[in-house]
């Protein structure tokens, strides 16, 4: 599971990292839906229990949105790993800024993700947890996160 704001790299790392061996679910890809949640955890369960890797590729910025998907993964006897890519506004207004039609998010919409953005702790039901950032060279730098 990807937790982070708007353009903070999440598709990108997803992409390059988990899409090869990973089912990807985001809800970015069906934007027309009624009910997203209820479509996302259909495609998060089906996968499950098909045996496959999930890669959950939304801001899930807080418990309320990644304990229905660590209660997928536990249903199923996935481990739960989470991606946190800590906020940088102004990186992210800036990689926000040159997208392009629905790719781009109102700025609001950014700040209001930061507000309710909290990263996510093992007490949370992670099984395991990892600090995602730019490495500076188009990659990224991917360690464990502290315990506490």
């Amino acid at each position: 599971m990807l937790i982070g704001l708007q353009a903070s790299g999440k598709s990108t790392f997803t992409r390059r990292l988990l899409a090869p061996d990973h089912v990807v679910v985001s809800k970015d890809a069906f934007p027309h839906a009624r009910d997203r949640q209820r479509r996302q955890m259909r495609l998060v369960a089906e996968a499950l229990a098909a045996g496959r890797c999930v890669a959950v590729d939304n801001t899930n910025p807080s418990p309320r949105e990644w304990q229905p998907l660590i209660e997928a993964a536990r249903a199923h006897g996935a481990a739960t790993v989470g991606y946190w890519f800590p906020p940088d506004v102004r990186g992210a207004l800036a990689r926000n800024a040159v997208r392009e039609g629905r790719a781009r998010v109102p700025d609001v919409g950014l700040f209001a993700t930061l507000k309710r953005l909290q990263p996510p702790r093992p007490a949370d039901g992670f099984d395991r947890l990892y600090e995602v950032r730019f490495d500076g060279r188009g990659g990224f730098r991917i360690a464990p996160m502290p315990e506490g």
